[in-house]
């Protein structure tokens, strides 16, 4: 719908009885408008957004799109901008979701991007890191509540005329995703194409960690002027935050310290144990960095195309062909990125060398020793193909349109280079100790190194956390994953008996905890998971010998 199209339509008209005053259009995307308008009970401007695609003709979603903007209505920040109220009304016959924010006098990150890049090739480094900073004060009240955002990009952030920092749009995502039944296909997706996470490109599950890795992408977006990935198809873009590492922001702009390359890399990890392991402690890294180093103007490598990401939006797009690899061909060899369009009437640079696809190695699990540095981290993320029904349909529009993307069309494409790691990375295990994979680790039961540490059988697990397990606090629907975490295998496996629930068991030689003791687990303790589809948890069990 043009902008010209949906001022007219939603022009001079009210919702919520008339309560909500529709005026100026204040922007729009693929998915929805945003509107100023006025409510006549409170005596305030309010921005109301209304989804004006057929999501709204879907009783699921309108559901779950109601309890998102509860959950979120919960959020209380400086940094995120306010929820009111939510509702639906008819709108040219069709019933519009709406959702009603605080009203925020500001402008885009993207736009405030733009203005730096105009003037100085990118955002000044202490400036991107400070605003950097306020997004991860947002996330971090988020993740509190459980709350993961799925969708942070400069187009779901704003800047107040005072300069403050606002997240919006919490909870959208996950309404695309959990409630739409046209959408919520086996290996699905919903997110920006340059923003998605490895494990939200392959149709994974995601927690806080998947957030932070959005924001390495943003803060990178901001002190170089252009994306670390971006490709002409949603599909590539994907498969390179699967297989592509990024180049370092100083090889872009050269005013740089390394400690900024430093966080970035660490945010941009493949594997989400090795990123940040919460937003606070990403936060305080990003503060001190800004602390450590003398501000200076940005000093853009001749030859960088800009890229302020401004136009990214939000659309919705049909799935992926899965049918064969041809329908993707274009990704199966590096590509080379696609200068971005030059808003300013300068010639647009010639593109720079594809960076290639280094194949990742499987994920290792980190040592008890890093465990009991930040206990707070989540366990480890292990990327294998999956093989989702398929379902048919042309790829994406343009690049930076959020889209729904088929993620088992690139787990394939990814998979070529993860056959080898997955063989290389220890040997999968049935109950009795037997290896199962091409290259079996050494357990107890084969034999004992010296440095062995026998079993703790006194950590246990009551069988009653998984056949009544807690429900989860956003949705009544759902139940949240028991902790397994420093658990004896044998009661954690009784437990997963005892609901009916399956596991996929790996061992890894560690030597701190004992032999049979679950070093870490997926899903993460504590996520959400619906009872009535198939629940497999992949545990990580030490050993008991020393690490080769």
């Amino acid at each position: 719908m043009s902008q010209d199209g949906a001022q007219g339509r939603y022009a001079g008209r009210s919702l919520a009885g008339g309560r909500y005053q529709l005026r100026d259009l204040l922007g729009q995307g693929g998915m929805a408008s945003v509107h100023l308008a006025y409510d006549s009970v409170l005596d305030r401007q309010v921005a109301i957004k209304t989804l004006h695609t057929e999501l709204g003709r879907e009783q699921a979603f309108r559901e779950r799109f109601r309890r998102e903007a509860q959950a979120v209505a919960k959020l209380t920040h400086t940094n995120i901008v306010s929820v009111f109220d939510t509702g639906e009304d008819d709108v040219d016959g069709m019933t519009t979701p709406y959702i009603v924010m605080e009203y925020v006098e500001g402008r885009p990150l993207g736009s405030v991007l733009e203005e730096d890049i105009r003037q100085f090739g990118a955002m000044p480094a202490d400036k991107a890191l400070k605003v950097t900073a306020d997004v991860l004060a947002a996330l971090e009240i988020s993740h509190e509540m459980g709350l993961v955002h799925r969708d942070i990009k400069p187009g779901n952030v704003m800047v107040t005329k005072r300069n403050v920092v606002k997240v919006m749009d919490f909870g959208i995502a996950r309404a695309m995703q959990s409630g739409v039944t046209s959408m919520t296909q086996t290996g699905m997706v919903v997110g920006t194409p340059q923003y998605l996470s490895p494990e939200q490109a392959l149709g994974r599950g995601v927690d806080a960690r998947s957030d932070l890795y959005s924001v390495g992408i943003m803060l990178f977006q901001l002190v170089t002027g252009r994306l670390p990935f971006d490709a002409d198809s949603p599909l590539a873009i994907a498969y390179a935050h699967v297989q592509e590492e990024p180049v370092a922001p100083s090889a872009i702009n050269r005013a740089l310290p390394p400690a900024v390359d430093a966080l970035v890399a660490r945010a941009l990890k493949k594997n989400p144990n090795e990123r940040f392991p919460t937003a606070v402690a990403m936060r305080d890294e990003c503060l001190r960095v800004a602390a450590s180093f003398q501000p200076a103007p940005p000093s853009i490598v001749a030859g960088t195309p800009a890229q302020s990401g401004a136009g990214v939006g939000s659309a919705v797009f049909p799935p992926v062909d899965q049918s064969t690899p041809a329908s993707v061909s274009g990704v199966q060899t590096p590509y080379q990125p696609a200068p971005a369009p030059n808003p300013y009437g300068t010639p647009t640079p010639a593109p720079q060398p594809s960076y290639g696809y280094p194949q990742q190695g499987g994920y290792p699990t980190p040592s008890p020793y890093a465990a009991q540095q930040t206990p707070s981290t989540p366990p480890p993320y292990t990327i294998s193909p999956q093989a989702p029904a398929p379902s048919s349909g042309s790829g994406g529009g343009r690049s930076n349109k959020a889209v729904i993307l088929g993620s088992a069309a690139v787990a394939v494409l990814a998979a070529g280079g993860l056959v080898a790691a997955l063989t290389l990375g220890g040997g999968e295990k049935d109950d009795q100790g037997k290896g199962g994979g091409t290259t079996p680790t050494a357990t107890a039961t084969d034999a004992k190194k010296p440095g062995y540490r026998g079993p703790d059988t006194s950590r246990t697990i009551d069988s009653t956390e998984c056949s009544e397990p807690v429900e989860s606090y956003n949705d009544p629907d759902k139940i949240k994953i028991p902790d397994f975490q420093f658990k004896n295998i044998k009661s954690v496996q009784e437990c997963l008996q005892a609901a009916g629930w399956q596991k996929d068991i790996k061992y890894q030689d560690e030597n701190t905890y004992g032999d049979g003791t679950v070093m870490s687990q997926f899903p993460a303790a504590g996520t959400d998971v619906d009872p009535t589809e198939k629940i497999v948890i992949q545990l990580n069990v030490s050993t008991g010998n020393p690490p080769s």
